[in-house]
């Protein structure tokens, strides 16, 4: 059961270590993008390219829904970003439980954002979870897990890529345990867990009275979306990297520094004050325009400070 890439790399493991995929649980196809053309969930894609069953139920708490699961016989059921939580009618059909891919290291980050979250916080560390699932979310005995550092740089959408893989692999050895009858697993300590709620637009417009850290955390957090926005000489454009630099001006939080346009493509800056340094915003994006270096936006939208 899954939905987004994240999943589909779950799902392509299972597939190439030979295990018998009586079916595949993902969300109803909708309309995406500006098009707003119909378009299959990455896992979707994975299992029909195999020939598996696809099952995209609008409610899991529909009877026939429940009947239809039991009808497969499966042994264990895998849930990886599917994005709709099991009733425990669900939890209770297979033999060997229901288990969960998490992309945090419970009981942090428990919810439907945590990639982001670990981002946004400014985190060094992240990780993937595998647990065996309860009725309350992400809140089930942990199995295992493997850590990773987060890079100073690196975006959400770049760490989700990342944590795609390691969660493939974390289920491989989750799933190999089941099978050999020994896979320990241990109660979170619910006093230590946090939540990672879903992210929303209300949140993209930069506040310059944070900290020059909690700014880059933001812009990197909230990457690919819905992206970190900043008004920039009077425009409100999408910020997609940015660096701290120091702040030797009287500039106050919010007001650019310097947007010096200069023949090497390099030299060309635009910088805000923030609450403790500035920010030298290295790529951005005006309204209807296109994602570009600084130097590119410079030269058609040149700013006097």
């Amino acid at each position: 059961m899954g939905t987004p890439d994240f999943a589909a790399a779950s799902l392509e493991r299972l597939y190439s270590e030979g295990y018998d995929i009586a079916g595949v649980y993902t969300q109803p196809d909708k309309a995406r993008n500006r098009g707003k053309r119909v378009s299959f969930s990455a896992v979707k894609e994975v299992a029909l390219a195999r020939g598996t069953s696809v099952f995209q139920p609008v409610s899991l708490r529909d009877e026939n829904a429940i009947s239809e699961l039991r009808g497969l016989d499966c042994g264990l059921i895998v849930v990886v970003a599917y994005g709709k939580l099991l009733p425990r009618e669900m939890l209770s059909i297979p033999p060997y439980g229901c288990i969960n891919i998490h992309a945090s290291l419970l009981p942090k980050y428990r919810g439907a954002a945590p990639v982001q979250w670990a981002v946004l916080n400014g985190e060094s560390e992240t990780g993937v979870t595998a647990q065996y699932m309860a009725e309350d979310v992400d809140a089930g005995e942990v199995i295992l897990s493997k850590s990773t550092m987060i890079g100073d740089n690196e975006t959400a959408e770049s760490l989700f890529g990342r944590l795609s893989v390691l969660g493939a692999e974390l289920l491989s050895e989750t799933v190999s345990a089941i099978e050999r009858g020994d896979a320990a697993s241990v109660p979170q300590n619910n006093l230590e867990a946090t939540y990672a709620p879903m992210l929303s637009k209300d949140m993209s417009l930069i506040d310059w009275s944070k900290t020059a850290w909690q700014i880059k955390c933001a812009v990197r957090g909230l990457t690919p979306w819905p992206i970190a926005t900043a008004m920039i000489n009077g425009t409100l454009c999408k910020i997609y990297s940015v660096e701290i630099v120091s702040n030797d001006s009287d500039k106050k939080p919010g007001e650019i520094i310097s947007a010096q346009q200069s023949g090497a493509s390099d030299a060309a800056r635009i910088i805000v004050a923030c609450s403790d340094a500035a920010i030298l915003i290295k790529e951005l994006q005006a309204p209807g325009g296109k994602r570009m270096s600084a130097a590119e936006y410079l030269r058609g939208h040149p700013i006097t400070v």
